[in-house]
């Protein structure tokens, strides 16, 4: 791909992204367009400013994240839609965690599907609001343990769709991942789109 080719690939999908936001936009690049813009987007929108982060940084964001994710369960009704977004939230959040232990040396490999983190197909919306708050306070714990015990400088884990991602952008991801999808849940008295809904995000098969 020529210099002025490349440009012109990147300026729709730096609109993509601007239009559905940053870790859902690099995560629907990452299926839609070559892979030289997926690298382009990726490194821009979450190992840039994750690099310019300590953990201890982004650890703060997971937990500011997580007061405004339970405050959004809180409000959701009880419909199906809204369970499965926070089902969604949790399953990609406890996935996440998985590779965050990989970085940890905890984890030899990493190449499974996020569905088998899911919650139990009948949990209700109460247990998925206690869920959702577990799932991140461990989140939370591990970016502190990644702060104790950084990995290697330029140490990365695989991303199913994204491909080699850094601790630190994987924090990243999973903040800007759970705050875009639940902007997506809808209270008693609202109805129709959400605002914010974007194409399904990154279920990583």
């Amino acid at each position: 791909m020529t210099k002025s080719s490349s440009s012109k690939a990147l300026v729709p999908a730096l609109i993509t992204v601007a239009g559905v936001g940053l870790a859902a936009g690099a995560a629907y690049l990452a299926r839609q367009r070559k892979e030289e813009v997926k690298e382009f987007v990726v490194s821009r929108v979450l190992e840039a400013p994750a690099g310019r982060s300590s953990y201890t940084d982004l650890g703060q964001g997971l937990e500011r994240g997580g007061i405004a994710l339970a405050g959004r369960a809180a409000r959701a009704a009880d419909t199906p839609a809204n369970r499965e977004v926070l089902s969604h939230i949790v399953g990609i959040e406890r996935w996440g965690q998985n590779r965050l232990r990989m970085a940890l040396g905890q984890r030899a490999h990493g190449t499974d599907s996020y569905h088998a983190y899911r919650p139990a197909p009948d949990a209700s919306l109460n247990d998925l609001r206690n869920l959702l708050s577990q799932t991140r306070a461990g989140t939370v714990d591990l970016a502190r343990q990644l702060h104790t015990n950084p990995p290697e400088e330029g140490a990365t884990v695989n991303h199913n769709g994204l491909g080699p991602l850094t601790a630190k952008a994987w924090l990243r991801y999973l903040t800007q991942h759970a705050d875009l999808e639940s902007r997506r849940l809808r209270g008693e008295k609202e109805g129709g789109r959400a605002q914010d809904e974007v194409m399904p995000e990154a279920a990583p098969s």
